[in-house]
């Protein structure tokens, strides 16, 4: 049987002989004295095991900081030799960063499997899966398995051309990759898949989760449905600080089912310095999720919430986003040789705040005719063309019409994107978006010329953004000569104000499935003959739970088939099913490539190659 994360660890300590007594037993105090020394020995021991590095090691900046406290506790605990489960029943949820609430002195957000993973693995509407909970201790084996990059399939280019095979992956000259990728598949696997090559790359990200209403399906769990939640999205924003890069901001967009909470939560990851604003945008009653959970509330919401924080505040990237002027932020009304101005705020200033406030946008000018009277240049200011002023934290549909460029129910228009997109990052520069949704973030990146990775795990997800982007990218249209004429393009959204013209192209890939195969071919089945002939496909292709026994008996089959007779016996012989597959291996681990029990092509392995670098 393989060695959980407690006996390697151990095994690995007793290899050096300061660490253990006569008898060959490791000696806890000994091991505890040398990590508070910071001993050199010690170090680089835990250093030289990947997985043991990776609990209790730090990357910043790709430097390895030894986290001594979190070593020192988790070896310190009274029955951390004897592996039990004992000594982590108390404290699940109810520690952060390792320590303890009675340690720290500050506000947190604590609740039920807090410390856990919750992989999520909803892949259609209607379904309603039963989630697996890995306690971060626990199980890190299985963790580790878990997160395990994994293998890309089913390539394909979409250009104006049509679509084609992928034949290289293009990279700039710091070897980051350059290309508009759409990726099918789980998205907290498909964010530790990312990490391997884009670890501090991303400028900006964007995300638009499931609000968790009765609108958006988010039901994972029937008894924690709001931890479950705050769960399965602290998986992710995890990752998201690792892969923002040290000037990057996120975005996330929620309502007010969620927002107080995702307001700590967000806190807790990025720290409570680094919280920039609260947009918030009204939107109106039309479309998406306006409703609170109280079916019976009578006052419908018609704003939703978009927290920005930056991975260091102190120097993150942002180009103010401009909104109209409004006659009433007008102080002064001025000439100097460059033109008419306005300004807002104090009267007097110094010369040094002059160009600062001129830098921010505060101080704009407004024509270079010096023949223009006071009232004439308020007319000017308030005309249709008018200058812009320096927009604020309310984001009214005087500044982002709700449109809908796609039939989505959650959509958010490609304006609101653009405002976003343009304040928080600059042409080039890498955008993700890991509930991609219809694909409106990746649609109004094209235009705007950004790198846009999108991950989406719904099926009907795929079913719009694929064809979307396909139009954004549009086609060579030809005269019945043949010549070429133009590329025909999406012209809905931002498209008129960005003046796009269509071209560009973006890579389409997923994560390769294994076990998620044989989970989709159960939520298929509509008979429960069926499901007996897949169970027997399942119990000799797929990997189990070690604790299912492959065989199948004569009589447990006889069970099986009296259970589908019975009221809801399909859904029910669903469930047993689903349960003998094990989770963890879902997807095929790049680790895996080349075991021939999952037929990975031959294209598809030099793709990967290309993709992660030498395997």
């Amino acid at each position: 049987m393989a060695k959980n994360f407690n006996e390697k660890l151990v095994e690995l300590l007793k290899t050096d002989a300061r660490f253990i007594d006569d008898e060959g037993d490791l000696v806890r105090a000994a091991v505890i004295d040398r990590a508070w020394k910071i001993d050199r020995g010690l170090v680089k021991l835990l250093l030289g095991k990947p997985k043991i590095k990776g609990k209790f090691f730090d990357e910043i900046e790709g430097h390895w900081i030894f986290n001594i406290n979190a070593f020192i506790e988790y070896v310190s605990d009274k029955n951390f030799l004897a592996n039990s489960y004992t000594r982590f029943r108390n404290k699940i949820g109810l520690n952060i960063d390792r320590k303890f609430l009675r340690e720290r002195g500050e506000v947190s957000l604590v609740w039920p499997y807090k410390d856990c993973v919750l992989e999520g693995g909803q892949t259609k509407e209607e379904e309603k899966r039963k989630e697996i909970f890995f306690n971060e201790t626990l199980a890190q084996d299985e963790i580790d398995r878990l997160f395990d990059p994994k293998v890309l399939t089913n390539w394909k280019r979409y250009t104006v051309d049509g679509g084609r095979k992928v034949t290289e992956i293009k990279r700039d000259e710091n070897g980051t990759i350059r290309e508009n990728l759409i990726i099918k598949g789980n998205n907290l696997l498909a964010l530790h898949t990312l990490k391997r090559q884009f670890r501090g790359k991303v400028k900006l990200i964007y995300i638009d989760p499931p609000f968790n209403t009765e609108r958006d399906s988010f039901t994972y769990n029937d008894n924690f449905t709001h931890s479950a939640w705050l769960t399965f999205m602290r998986c992710r924003l995890l990752v998201t600080y690792d892969l923002l890069c040290s000037n990057g901001n996120i975005f996330v967009h929620v309502d007010n089912n969620e927002s107080h909470y995702m307001k700590i939560l967000l806190d807790e990851i990025f720290g409570r310095g680094n919280f920039v604003n609260e947009i918030i945008w009204h939107k109106g009653r039309e479309g998406g999720s306006s409703r609170s959970h109280s079916s019976s509330s009578s006052m419908p919401t018609e704003y939703q919430n978009i927290f920005i924080y930056a991975k260091n505040k102190v120097n993150r990237f942002w180009n103010a986003p401009l909104g109209p002027f409004k006659k009433s932020t007008i102080s002064r009304i001025e000439k100097d040789s460059k033109g008419w101005f306005y300004t807002r705020g104090r009267m007097s200033r110094t010369p040094a705040e002059w160009e600062l406030e001129a830098k921010s946008g505060l101080k704009t000018y407004v024509s270079n005719r010096v023949d223009l009277e006071k009232d004439k240049v308020i007319a000017l200011l308030t005309a249709p063309d008018a200058k812009y002023v320096a927009l604020g934290d309310i984001w009214g549909k005087d500044l982002v019409k709700n449109t809908k460029e796609t039939s989505y129910d959650t959509a958010k228009p490609e304006g609101l994107l653009k405002i976003i997109i343009e304040a928080a990052s600059e042409p080039g520069d890498i955008v993700l978006d890991f509930f991609l949704g219809s694909g409106t973030v990746a649609s109004a990146c094209i235009k705007l010329n950004r790198i846009c990775i999108g991950v989406e795990q719904l099926e009907e997800g795929m079913v719009t953004v694929i064809p979307r982007l396909k139009k954004v990218i549009g086609k060579k249209s030809e005269k019945e000569t043949g010549i070429f004429e133009k590329v025909e393009c999406d012209p809905r959204g931002i498209s008129k104000s960005v003046n796009w013209q269509g071209g560009g192209d973006f890579i389409y890939c997923e994560l390769m499935k294994y076990n998620e195969v044989y989970m989709d071919k159960i939520q298929a089945a509509k008979a429960s003959k069926s499901l007996v002939k897949l169970w027997k496909d399942i119990a000799e292709n797929s990997f189990l739970n070690w604790y299912v026994n492959p065989e199948m008996p004569e009589q447990a089959v006889n069970e099986f088939i009296e259970i589908g007779k019975a009221e809801n016996g399909l859904d029910k012989q669903k469930k047993l099913l689903v349960g003998l597959l094990n989770k963890n291996q879902l997807y095929v681990n790049l680790s895996e490539i080349d075991d021939k029990d999952f037929k990975v092509k031959k294209e598809d392995k030099k793709l990967n190659q290309e993709f992660y670098g030498d395997l």
